[in-house]
């Protein structure tokens, strides 16, 4: 080996070294319930964007075998989300999603609507989850003592990181096939955002089947 890729193989070995000690202290709370044989993590996507159902997300994942990398959904390259979501759904001990329309959302509000998806995500796992790591919410209907909320979750927690991503993927994939029956608005690029030519379609065109109702009366 010359000294050039010996330079290359060293750099590589740090990187990783400060990724597994990121992912370490990413894995606080897990630890503080290692006696916890499945622990949860929970988290949603979408409660912000006029157009699309909200997404939530449920994770088990594996005790003993890291998966690294994982943080915030928001902080990784679409490429890096993508990547992570197939190992995810892979290497988990277990995973759930969870789909509320817009109508629901309309129906129930944004917040009752998160819970509904939150719950269904729970639902799906086929294992009962001893304690859920949620970002951020209690959840109604699941049991209090079990449920630890975590101020911005999704960047301290690998499992509610798991989540995010999950949510994250599986909705922005359903707003690009949005955008192929739904043309015109932008839900491809925007994901049902209020960007600029998102207002601008809703001007133009009016609302979709997919539009929160409740999201839009300023523009329409």
């Amino acid at each position: 080996m010359n000294k050039r890729e010996e330079e290359k193989l060293k750099r590589q070995q740090e990187k990783l070294k400060k990724e597994l000690e990121r992912t370490e202290a990413m894995s606080v709370y897990e630890k503080e319930h290692s006696d916890c044989q499945y622990i949860c993590g929970i988290d949603e996507v979408g409660r912000g964007p006029f157009a699309g159902p909200v997404v939530a997300g449920a994770v088990i994942l594996p005790k003993d075998d890291p998966i690294l990398y994982l943080n915030d959904s928001k902080k990784l390259s679409e490429k890096k989300r993508e990547a992570l979501y197939d190992e995810i759904m892979e290497r988990a001990v277990a995973t759930g999603i969870g789909v509320v329309s817009p109508a629901r959302i309309d129906e129930i509000n944004i917040l009752q609507a998160t819970y509904e998806a939150m719950r269904q995500a729970v639902a799906q796992l086929p294992q009962e989850p001893d304690i859920f790591l949620n970002d951020a919410v209690i959840i109604p209907g699941i049991s209090e003592e079990k449920q630890i909320k975590i101020i911005k979750g999704d960047a301290k927690s690998v499992s509610i990181a798991a989540a995010s991503i999950v949510a994250k993927v599986t909705r922005d994939r359903l707003m690009v096939e949005y955008d192929k029956t739904l043309p015109g608005y932008g839900f491809a690029s925007n994901k049902g955002y209020g960007s600029t030519e998102h207002i601008e379609a809703l001007k133009k065109f009016g609302p979709t089947p997919i539009h929160r109702t409740t999201f839009i009366k300023n523009f329409v």
